[in-house]
């Protein structure tokens, strides 16, 4: 199903059923899934791959070149994944340099005017919120949310299952677990209540509280918190998580 007035390069590769709207463009190194469906005015040009029943609404560009002022040619990626939502206008460009890659997992919603910049690297089952926007080597892990106008300052790192409030401005890590909100953006407490949806028992989201009130609440410096974590709460998977993330941090926590 391709309206009449889509431009579709003849390198380009279409999977079955797509659905292919009016004033579409797709360019000749695109690659796009089964049962995708463009509404209309999409461009999707670069080196792409999109997966599986993705939907796209109108005026969405994705795979075009980075904004990145250190772009200096080659060939670089877009990957995306399968059942994504990408609303109106939203924007997501290609890497900046040769070889490199923008990827987007799977069963992600990203609303209207989102923008994710060059060499982004976005999980699964994300919410980006209206006008949110990740700068250029920003990494979000699974289940987060990034609120309506916030904005992740480049190569920030967003943990998963956490939280970002609207209009906060976010230039150091986001924990996993946790609610960020604010300018500069600050932990402000546990994301109690997306825990609770995403199926977390009650000890898991105490734990995970006790260990924020050890982070934040005691006055302690960074490693001496995390070494009265490991010697006071439980071994568990998201507390180890929590730990190792915190380890990795290159620009700090919020």
């Amino acid at each position: 199903m391709i309206h009449p007035t889509a431009i579709i390069h003849k390198g380009a590769e279409l999977g079955e059923d797509c659905e292919i709207g009016p004033f579409c463009t797709i360019g000749e190194h695109v690659v796009v899934g089964d049962r995708c469906k463009l509404v209309s005015h999409v461009v999707i040009d670069g080196h792409t791959i999109l997966g599986r029943e993705n939907q796209i609404y109108p005026f969405t560009s994705i795979g075009l070149q980075t904004q990145d002022l250190k772009w200096k040619g080659g060939i670089t990626h877009t990957v995306i994944g399968d059942r994504n939502v990408f609303r109106e206008s939203v924007t997501v460009h290609s890497a900046t340099s040769d070889g490199e890659t923008t990827s987007i997992g799977s069963d992600n919603n990203l609303l209207a005017y989102a923008h994710v910049a060059h060499n982004a690297q976005l999980g699964n089952h994300i919410i980006m919120s209206n006008l949110g926007t990740l700068a250029g080597h920003v990494t979000v892990e699974d289940h987060a949310i990034i609120s309506g106008l916030a904005a992740v300052h480049q190569f920030c790192h967003v943990g998963q299952h956490s939280i970002i409030g609207g209009y906060s401005k976010v230039v150091q890590d986001v924990l996993p677990y946790m609610m960020v909100d604010g300018n500069p953006g600050r932990t402000r407490t546990v994301n109690k209540v997306g825990l609770e949806r995403r199926g977390f028992s009650s000890e898991q989201i105490l734990n995970i509280r006790r260990a924020y009130k050890i982070l934040f609440r005691q006055g302690l410096n960074t490693t001496s918190a995390l070494e009265k974590i490991e010697a006071e709460l439980p071994p568990s998977p998201e507390i180890q998580h929590l730990i190792e993330f915190i380890q990795r941090s290159e620009r700090g926590i919020a």
